[in-house]
């Protein structure tokens, strides 16, 4: 029996805590910060992790056995170093790489040199810092357009902006070093070759040396209907997309998830997680456009309920270095997700609206929160992507239409969702 604690407050880490709940494995699970979904499994005593004395003394004393870590910034920050290097925390086993391998997400820059030195495909470019801003504009004149540019750190999935011109690009470049819209992420870009295709995301479990292959999803970036307006952290997601075969699948094990776990081994890496490859499909060849180091929100929302009752076992046996022999079952509907947002997402989200949202009972339907928060026995959004609203269907049209009609059922001021999820897929 595993104590487990899950460390994030997003849907992703909601989806987990459903799964991992429903675990024989399963002793007691935590949830830490969490939200209004989470609170049944909520630790108010928990330090935040970056306080790590303290956060690694209530692990010791919880007799934690399982850390899981939902989002980025504690792996590019080193948590699963501090906990390697803690000999009181020797017997925790902890679900993510260390920073070394948390480098592929971190740096946009290094993620695209790893790949160029291990043959892995991707689409060319070139990395400008602001203070080459002369040469950066010299270069906009001998590029193709379009052209897409990326912040070298983290920004929450929003620091890629795909320029049609010149004048586009120019902007841009002012978006990234004159506004500092990405901070210190955005000090150095990423000019990329433009790749016209399909996106999807594969994700692998891996232990280290050997790795297993999850669902398969589609996610969609755009906050408005038609793939319009600025980029999010994910309007919603589709599990399986249709147009992902066996053939493509191995395609990609074969190009790009083999050669990535053996130059990580080569380069010193022993990458125990969940490691998200965001692909372009372009004809039947795949792309790697980003690496990132933990599971995708919305993505994990479609992923995780197509996944069985042992994906603690899977988990655990990662984290020890030692995944079980096989492959997790998987559910063989399609999965699809609505993510709900407050008003003014992805600028300026407005916050503290009470919220109602439908029952969801069955194994059916799911609204997995995100940005909630549980005060006063009422809960409010507290976020610019507040609720996924998950469907399960032997049809996809069917699991489009469920999923969007129980993401119109949850009720908040300003409350909106993109109402076309899916709906290319179905053409």
């Amino acid at each position: 029996m595993l104590r487990v604690l899950i460390l994030g407050s997003g849907g992703r880490e909601h989806a987990m805590a459903v799964n991992l709940s429903s675990s024989p494995l399963c002793e007691e699970l935590w949830v830490h910060p969490g939200n209004a979904g989470t609170r049944h499994w909520a630790t108010k005593d928990c330090p935040d992790w970056r306080d790590f004395g303290a956060w690694s003394d209530w692990v010791r004393e919880h007799y934690v056995d399982l850390v899981v870590i939902g989002p980025e910034d504690p792996l590019v920050h080193g948590l699963v170093d501090q906990c390697k290097a803690d000999p009181r925390l020797a017997n925790l086993a902890v679900l993510g790489p260390d920073q070394a391998g948390a480098r592929l997400e971190g740096s946009k820059d290094y993620s695209k040199a790893f790949m160029n030195r291990h043959g892995i495909p991707t689409a060319k470019a070139r990395t400008f810092e602001a203070s080459e801003r002369v040469s950066a504009e010299m270069y906009l004149h001998a590029v193709t357009y379009p052209l897409v540019l990326k912040a070298d750190g983290l920004a929450a999935g929003k620091g890629v902006v795909i320029c049609a011109s010149r004048e586009e690009a120019l902007e841009a470049l002012d978006m990234f070093w004159v506004q500092h819209r990405f901070g210190n992420s955005g000090s150095k870009v990423l000019f990329e070759q433009f790749l016209n295709g399909i996106e999807c995301s594969v994700f692998v479990l891996c232990d280290g040396n050997r790795s297993v292959t999850l669902p398969v999803a589609k996610d969609y970036k755009r906050v408005g209907h038609g793939d319009s307006g600025p980029n999010t952290g994910g309007m919603g997601a589709v599990s399986p997309p249709p147009f992902v075969n066996e053939f493509f699948l191995n395609r990609v094990e074969e190009c790009i998830v083999r050669p990535t776990i053996a130059g990580l081994n080569q380069e010193g890496v022993e990458y125990r997680g969940f490691l998200f490859v965001g692909l372009m499909k372009v004809g039947d060849d795949p792309f790697v456009i980003e690496y990132n180091v933990r599971m995708g929100d919305p993505e994990t929302q479609v992923v995780f309920p197509r996944l069985g009752q042992d994906m603690l076992e899977w988990m655990y046996g990662a984290a020890q270095g030692q995944l079980p022999y096989g492959v997790p079952w998987v559910d063989p509907r399609y999965a699809v997700t609505t993510v709900v947002c407050s008003e003014g997402y992805p600028l300026e989200p407005k916050t503290g609206a009470m919220m109602q949202w439908p029952n969801e009972p069955g194994d059916d339907r799911y609204c997995y929160h995100a940005g909630t928060a549980w005060k006063e026995n009422q809960v409010f959004n507290s976020g610019g992507r507040v609720m996924a609203a998950t469907a399960l269907h032997q049809e996809l049209e069917q699991a489009v239409l469920n999923s969007r009609n129980l993401a119109s059922a949850v009720d908040f001021d300003g409350a909106f969702y993109r109402s076309d999820i899916g709906d290319d897929l179905l053409l």
